[in-house]
């Protein structure tokens, strides 16, 4: 069953935060997910908004997207996420049975 990751992030320090945007579609690209949507003026529809981006991503399955956020190669570039932003993110089942 395939799984959603939506991450809101606020990015207080770009350069920072560039050094992972930099790395990320080299190491993306080796794990079964599909960047959907990245978006910095995303249309708020309900409640408060006030992170700097939205981030969809999916994946095939749990394990996957796990695989992928636990790997050698995404953890070394994501200090340098979280040295330039503030991320919150959830992951959701899809409705497909």
């Amino acid at each position: 069953m395939s799984v959603y990751i939506l991450s809101r992030l606020t990015i207080h320090d770009r350069a920072e935060y560039q050094k992972y945007e930099d790395q990320f579609d080299e190491v993306f690209s080796h794990f079964q997910g599909r960047l959907l949507s990245v978006d910095e003026e995303p249309l708020v529809l309900a409640g408060e908004w006030e992170a700097t981006r939205s981030v969809l991503l999916e994946f095939p399955n749990q394990k996957a997207a796990f695989d992928w956020m636990k790997s050698e190669a995404y953890q070394s570039i994501s200090k340098h996420r979280d040295a330039g932003s503030s991320i919150s993110s959830i992951m959701v089942k899809s409705s497909e049975q």
